[in-house]
Formats: structure tokens, C-alpha cells, sequence
């Protein structure tokens, strides 16, 4: 048998070609920076040794200060901190992008993330879901402008209502037919 298998079945599986293993697996998996074949138990880079690990592989610094991620790849410790420091002098890095929103309710310190806050229909604030309602904070209850075009809207749909009614269209119609019903029920 060259590649694998078993007797009945030469073509199928192979080998793990790692040293200490050799165990026949059916579900091989290809080292993409070596280009050999490796069982599940043998499959990372680290599991077997993989002189080639860091290819195509991307490192990443992050800013203290902003908490920006910036790409590495291919500097050394030296190169790395000027990097960082370039971006501290550039216009890019900015302290207020590292603070998160909170709920504006005092002692309150709940994060608001896009799962967790809802904006009151009354002043338009964002809370976080334990201070939704409008007795839950201190709610200046203006109403904002949104609430105006739907009153808008209630007046012109009111308006054609009535001319419709006044035309003698729909149910509140004059004209009344006589016609007995089709079906009849005994």
C-alpha cells in the first residue's frame, strides 16, 4: 500500500506523517504552510512543529490610548513601537474613541451596546433596558418631532375619511340594494 487505506479500500485516508503518530486518518488534514498531511491530533501548527507557522499569518499592536488595532506584520519590537508612536502623533489617535456610551442614569454604569438600549419616545435619549420607561429616569417628557408627522398624518387620513363618507363611498353608504341574499340558511 503506498498512500493509505486499507486492504479493501487502498485509495482511501492516510497517514499522519508526523514522526511519533503515523495513525491512518480518514479525514486527513493538509498543512497549508508545510504542505504535509496530518491527522486531527496533529493538525496545528504548534502540534507538529510546523517550520513554516508564520506563513501568511498577520500580527496586530493595539493602541493604549485608542484602542485602534494596527497591522505589525514583518516589524520587529523596535519597528513596532515607532509604528505605535507614529499613529499617537498622527491625527488618528484619539482617547474619546476608547470610551463606550453608558446609560445616562446616575449610578447607573451599564454599557449600551446595539442589544441593550432603547431610545425614549418621550426626550429621545438612549437608556439601557432597566431604565426604558419614562418613570425609570428622570424623563423631561418633551415630545419629539417624530410624533408631530404622525399627528399630521392622523389629521389628513381623518380629512379624506370624511370626504369619502360625505361621497357616499363604503359601508356608511345611501344607497342601500335590496337584493335578496344568494345563499340562503335553514
Amino acid at each position: 500500500m503506498a498512500g493509505g487505506g486499507t486492504e479493501a479500500f487502498p485509495d482511501l485516508g492516510e497517514h499522519c506523517q508526523d514522526p511519533d503518530c503515523k495513525l491512518l486518518d480518514f479525514l486527513p488534514f493538509t498543512c497549508d504552510g508545510c504542505k504535509l498531511v496530518f491527522c486531527l491530533e496533529h493538525r496545528s501548527y504548534k502540534s507538529h512543529n510546523c517550520p513554516k507557522s508564520d506563513h501568511g499569518s498577520r500580527t496586530v499592536s493595539i493602541c493604549e490610548t485608542c484602542s485602534i488595532a494596527i497591522e505589525t506584520t514583518g516589524f520587529d519590537e523596535k519597528g513596532i513601537k515607532s509604528l505605535l508612536e507614529k499613529h499617537e502623533r498622527s491625527g488618528d489617535c484619539d482617547p474619546n474613541k476608547k470610551k463606550k456610551p453608558t446609560c445616562p442614569v446616575k449610578r447607573c454604569k451599564e454599557i449600551l451596546t446595539f442589544a441593550n438600549n432603547l431610545t425614549c419616545k418621550y426626550c429621545g435619549v438612549k437608556f439601557c433596558l432597566k431604565h426604558r420607561f419614562p418613570t425609570d429616569h428622570v424623563c423631561n417628557k418633551k415630545i419629539i418631532n417624530t410624533a408631530g408627522t404622525s399627528s399630521r398624518w392622523n389629521e389628513r387620513f381623518m380629512e379624506a375619511l370624511s370626504l369619502r363618507n360625505q361621497k357616499g363611498c363604503g359601508r356608511g353608504s345611501s344607497v342601500s340594494s335590496k337584493s335578496s341574499p344568494s345563499v340562503r340558511s335553514f
